[in-house]
């Protein structure tokens, strides 16, 4: 039976709160985040990046204990505060396309290792170390790990009374994203999500593999109650938005264009489609681009004999037909040949890419569905590398989740 549960929350002071929260650390370019250290001192990056106030970079235990630092600081010029009796947190994200709600809460370490929180990703054991050992000298976690579960009647019917109330956060930040929380801690309404949380047999991680995995490690070194959850923010599967990651190729691995070209008809029929920027809507259906013109690629399904639910993952399929067979590429994580493009990046800028020269092909396959994701973590399988690009997106310093000894 998963286990979800209220904790008491750190979060912005509703003050600070437009200003304190930022995008993950990983989104910002260089000079973007140059500029908020500069000209915001509120911000969440400051916790994030402490060197900034010594204009010094700082790596491994020295900045986890300068990250802690900066976090206490924090806490004791209230621009951060301690919610004082366990609660969950309903929070709804709006951007210009989407809007999505959902529960942040602490789940139980136990059930990512029994099972019923199911994974389809494979981790990094020396990243999956490292976060670990960040998490335990800083002493809170301000990720929480992207859960899903089928809609649910009672959850969201909590949730829409909730939502009924005045948010204790109803903000827009520079990115034109709208942020609304609701603290909920009436114990009549925690132990009924707690209830519903649990009548449902099982959860999936649609995003944070790596902070299960070093949740995990932590829960097995330290003893004390808080280390055996880890923060989330649940939503239901069908808020979820699933992208595709797009893959590109620096070279034809020794091949010329027309050699490389008639390799790939033996596996699949090919269409020039010349400047017209194409996008596939079928599985097994990829776009290519190459030399300054768009192809369609259509698998020969007699080439086509799966093995398992994970080789009909068009990415395995990718991978299985043309990236190892016949560009040489063994190692999706660490061969420097391949790069790969989130799906919300539009195609013209993966066409200028490959028109630079920084690259000579790119692919698009698309997206993995909820169902497939879901098939696959049953299965205890793994799909490959940069499978699923995975919205939404939590910034960081909304709510954080601080262990206590």
């Amino acid at each position: 039976m998963p286990i979800i549960k209220p904790f008491k929350g750190v979060r912005a002071a509703a003050a600070t709160a437009p200003h304190l929260i930022s995008r993950s650390y990983q989104l910002y370019d260089k000079d973007e985040l140059a500029n908020v250290l500069k000209h915001n001192p509120f911000s969440f990056l400051h916790i994030l990046n402490p060197g900034f106030k010594y204009s010094h970079s700082l790596r491994g235990e020295e900045r986890f204990t300068m990250v802690k630092n900066r976090y206490m600081e924090f806490k004791e010029e209230q621009h951060l505060v301690q919610d004082q009796q366990p609660a969950f947190y309903l929070y709804q994200n709006t951007n210009d396309k989407n809007t999505y709600t959902g529960i942040i809460a602490a789940a139980a370490v136990a059930n990512a290792l029994d099972g019923s929180i199911k994974k389809h990703e494979d981790t990094l054991q020396p990243r999956v170390e490292l976060f670990k050992d960040y998490l335990h000298t800083v002493g809170f976690n301000a990720e929480p790990v992207l859960l899903t579960y089928p809609d649910h009647e009672v959850v969201e019917a909590i949730i829409a009374t909730v939502q009924a109330t005045e948010p204790v956060y109803n903000f827009l930040t520079l990115d034109s994203v709208h942020h609304k929380l609701w603290v909920i801690d009436a114990p009549a309404t925690t132990t009924a999500l707690e209830q519903a949380f649990a009548t449902m047999p099982e959860f999936y991680i649609a995003d944070g593999h790596h902070r299960t995995s070093s949740s995990e490690l932590l829960a097995k070194e330290q003893q004390a109650d808080s280390y055996q959850y880890f923060m989330s923010y649940i939503i239901a599967q069908s808020q979820l938005q699933i992208t595709e990651f797009n893959r590109l190729v620096k070279d034809l691995n020794g091949l010329s264009k027309e050699e490389f070209l008639i390799r790939l008809d033996m596996v699949y029929r090919i269409q020039n489609r010349g400047l017209e920027i194409y996008k596939p809507s079928k599985k097994h259906h990829f776009s290519m681009y190459l030399d300054g013109d768009f192809y369609s690629l259509y698998l020969r399904k007699e080439q086509f004999v799966p093995q398992s639910i994970i080789d009909e993952l068009d990415t395995k399929l990718l991978y299985d037909t043309i990236l190892r067979p016949i560009l040489g590429i063994q190692d999706l994580r660490n061969d420097q040949r391949i790069d790969y493009s989130a799906g919300t990046a539009d195609l013209l800028r993966i066409k200028m890419r490959v028109d630079s020269g920084e690259f000579a092909v790119a692919f698009c396959p698309v997206p993995v569905q909820v169902d497939e994701l879901k098939a696959i973590a049953r299965a205890d399988l793994r799909m490959p590398p940069k499978s699923t690009y995975i919205q939404p997106k939590l910034p960081s310093g909304l709510t954080i989740y601080q262990f206590e000894l």
